[in-house]
C-alpha cells in the first residue's frame, strides 16, 4: 500500500479514506493490507477477505455501536454480491440501515456521508 506508518490493528477516530485497492487501504497517513470496519468509535482490522467469511462474530463490532450507527455501507469486494438473508435480517432488527455495494464505492460514499457528519460506519471488504 506504500506511504506513511503501517496501521497496527486500531485507530481511534473517524478518518476517511485516501485509497483502497492492493489488497488494503490508507488512511490518516498510515496503510494497512486487509479489510476494515470503519466505525464510529474508530477504525479496526477485520478478519473477513470475502462474504464466506462472515460470521455473526465479525459483525458483533458493528452491532455493538447501534446507537452511534444510522447506516453501515458494506463494501463486498471488487464485485458487488448479495448479503445473506439472516445478516440483513439482523441489521434490520437492529434497527440500522444497510446498504451493500462494491468496496471502492462503499469507500467513497463513506467519505462523503462522513464529511457531512452523519452517523455512518462501513465494512469493507479489501480488493486484490
Amino acid at each position: 500500500m506504500g506511504s506513511g506508518r503501517l496501521y497496527d490493528g486500531f485507530l481511534p477516530g473517524r478518518h476517511p479514506f485516501d485509497a483502497y485497492g492492493n489488497g488494503g487501504f490508507r488512511f490518516a497517513d498510515m496503510s494497512h493490507r486487509g479489510s476494515l470496519l470503519a466505525l464510529p468509535s474508530g477504525i479496526m482490522a477485520w478478519p473477513v477477505a470475502s462474504l464466506a467469511d462472515l460470521t455473526d462474530a465479525a459483525l458483533d463490532p458493528i452491532f455493538a455501536e447501534g446507537d452511534a450507527l444510522d447506516l453501515v455501507l458494506f463494501g463486498t469486494g471488487a464485485d458487488i454480491a448479495a448479503l445473506p438473508a439472516a445478516f440483513r435480517m439482523r441489521f434490520r432488527e437492529a434497527g440500522i440501515g444497510l446498504d451493500v455495494m462494491q468496496t471502492g464505492a462503499a469507500a467513497r460514499t463513506y467519505n462523503i456521508l462522513l464529511a457531512e457528519n452523519r452517523k455512518v460506519g462501513a465494512a469493507l471488504i479489501a480488493v486484490p
